[in-house]
């Protein structure tokens, strides 16, 4: 009894919870809109058959890699400028920022250049499908001239994030999504007055959007003088201690998402090398998967501002208290949003113009994905959540860099390319690194050797 009694006292904090839905709240629903107006452009692209799903789907894992990479570096400032913040130390926050603009402008600039020129090569490493190739490849090319633009708007945001401002990067995103929606219609199809591009219109879309979405962020920043809208001197100053300093900590969540992604992109391999009906399932169900997401990257961003904020206050314990509600939170509602899956998941599929086969295989993913989605959500929570705002990134670089490679990926490769299994069972023995993760990552909560003040010790 004294064990419920404490797990309801935890709960009853009201501040948290007005905290959790000022900045969690923005944050889904931004994540929302994106999903569910990605899973409308899977839905479009759809309309034209399973392989310009599977070449899309592919040329998007270029872009999926490039944007984890960013994720970690933008992600590992932003643990630093939530520390700031709680200090309300605004120059060294416009130094970091400086610092992840720098960064990820370097990564952007090196996979455009990739893309731009052997996007062929690239996708060959995918699948040996000649036409999923070739539309591919056209795709990639023409929409990585959007990489260096949101590249730009990425490192903004989650600085804006990190110091509670939600609003304004949510309003530009969605506002950006609904363009690219109605651009992606009109290009795909030759509506609105527009010509019919296909596949490719959904790129030129995309790269609109993008272009629009940068401008409209920089400008509305700049505009109401935002703690984050640093001078063009501030961005362009280099303090060779200060670098070293903060990169340090930063650079293992780099090589987390780097690694990370790596891993995915091997799985998307393996999936495609199984045939191009195992490739577009999954895509499908990616979409999918993007959806039921969104409210965990919500919970997700919320707590990492918190518990950073809380610890660069100086309130340690506050700061455990915070991530422990929002552990358990999301646990439970992993659970509610998967049983919705698995009731949803016919009258969903429907939806897709492809093969009987596809929706077989991504039928039974989805009952997969249903049931082992509480084990993913808490996964985020705590490694993305906790671990990387307390400033263990060490730890959560082991945790979700390198047990995928020690674990995951080899057998997704035996799975697949040896023993030629279904794409389901492969994507059951995949899960298997995140069931290894969740068991791991427990001990380290409870033990409290998550939490590390980066502002005081890093002397900032």
């Amino acid at each position: 009894m004294s064990t419920i009694l404490r797990v309801i006292n935890l709960y009853r904090d009201r501040e948290y919870f007005q905290q959790l839905l000022k900045i969690g709240l923005p944050i889904t629903f931004q994540q929302f809109i994106f999903s569910l107006l990605n899973m409308v452009g899977v839905v479009m692209i759809g309309q034209k058959g399973e392989t310009a799903v599977a070449a899309v789907g592919l040329a998007n894992q270029v872009y999926f890699l490039y944007s984890l990479i960013l994720f970690g570096i933008a992600s590992g400032a932003a643990m630093f400028t939530a520390q700031l913040w709680g200090k309300r130390d605004i120059p060294n926050l416009r130094k970091v920022l400086s610092l992840s603009l720098t960064l990820s402008l370097a990564v952007a600039l090196v996979f455009l250049g990739l893309a731009q020129l052997i996007p062929v090569q690239i996708l060959k490493l995918f699948s040996e499908d000649a036409q999923v190739i070739t539309l591919g490849s056209q795709y990639l090319r023409l929409f990585s001239g959007s990489f260096v633009f949101f590249a730009i708007t990425f490192s903004y945001t989650l600085v804006l994030r990190s110091t509670g401002d939600v609003k304004l990067p949510m309003a530009v995103s969605v506002s950006s999504l609904i363009l690219n929606v109605l651009l992606s219609f009109g290009l795909i199809f030759g509506k609105l007055g527009l010509p019919e591009m296909g596949v490719l219109g959904a790129a030129l879309a995309l790269l609109i959007s993008r272009i629009v979405e940068c401008i409209a962020l920089l400008a509305v920043t700049y505009y109401m003088r935002s703690p984050v809208a640093a001078a063009l001197r501030e961005l362009l100053q280099f303090d060779p201690h200060f670098v070293v300093k903060v990169l340090k900590p930063v650079l293992p969540v780099a090589l987390n998402e780097l690694l990370w992604g790596a891993g995915i992109t091997a799985y998307s391999a393996v999936y495609a090398r199984i045939g191009t009906e195992a490739i577009a399932a999954m895509n499908i169900v990616g979409a999918v998967d993007n959806l039921a997401l969104t409210l965990f990257i919500g919970i997700t961003n919320a707590t990492a501002v918190l518990v950073g904020n809380r610890i660069g206050a100086g309130e340690d314990d506050e700061a455990f208290r915070y991530a422990a509600r929002s552990t358990g939170l999301s646990t439970i509602l992993a659970l509610l949003v998967g049983g919705v899956i698995l009731l949803t998941r016919n009258p969903v599929l429907t939806l897709y113009k492809v093969s009987p086969a596809v929706l077989q295989n991504a039928y039974d993913v989805l009952a997969i994905l249903s049931l082992l989605l509480c084990v993913r959500a808490q996964n985020m929570t705590l490694i993305v959540g906790v671990f990387r705002s307390g400033g263990d990134t060490r730890f959560a670089l082991f945790l979700d860099g390198f047990i995928i490679w020690m674990l995951g990926v080899p057998l997704a490769f035996l799975g697949g390319l040896v023993f030629h299994l279904p794409v389901h069972w492969v994507y059951l023995l995949v899960m298997s690194e995140e069931l290894t993760k969740y068991i791991l990552s427990l001990p380290r909560f409870f033990s409290r050797k998550w939490i590390h003040d980066l502002a005081q010790a890093e002397s900032v």
